[in-house]
């Protein structure tokens, strides 16, 4: 096996884990609505998630591990994409914010300072901030 054939498949763990993820935020209400399909659709597409795998993942997400990126942005970039399935119907119930959460923690931010961060992700996607804006927000508020 050659290294760009490791990394990729390394890669693409974490990818599954980040996928199995969002699954979780979507099912945090116990039913995936229209909206949180659709994204979970369009997510797999660009995860290269396959639709096999993408079955597997819908069955039993806590089957998978979470592999969180080493690099900081790419980490404030899966909190931006998981903030984003919580908002896609428009609502937060007390769970996906209890699991977001968590994966805040999983991600690598720090246990004493999730809860903000996750706060202000939340305040982010209400007001439809893109990426980089929620990437800034999310430094200042993530200071250590």
């Amino acid at each position: 096996m050659s290294i760009s054939d490791l990394y990729s498949s390394g890669a693409h763990k974490r990818d599954i884990g980040h996928f199995a993820n969002i699954v979780k935020l979507a099912l945090a209400d116990e039913i995936i609505t229209e909206g949180e399909q659709k994204l979970l659709d369009r997510m797999a597409r660009r995860l290269n998630i396959s639709d096999k795998e993408q079955k597997e993942i819908l069955k039993n997400p806590d089957k998978y591990p979470m592999n969180p990126p080493v690099d900081y942005d790419r980490r404030i970039e899966r909190l931006y994409n998981l903030t984003k399935m919580i908002f896609i119907d428009n609502e937060v119930i007390g769970d996906e914010a209890s699991v977001l959460r968590k994966v805040a923690i999983g991600l690598g931010f720090p246990i004493d300072n999730a809860e903000k961060v996750v706060d202000e992700a939340i305040h982010l996607a209400l007001n439809d901030n893109d990426l980089e804006d929620f990437t800034t927000a999310i430094k200042r508020v993530n200071r250590h």
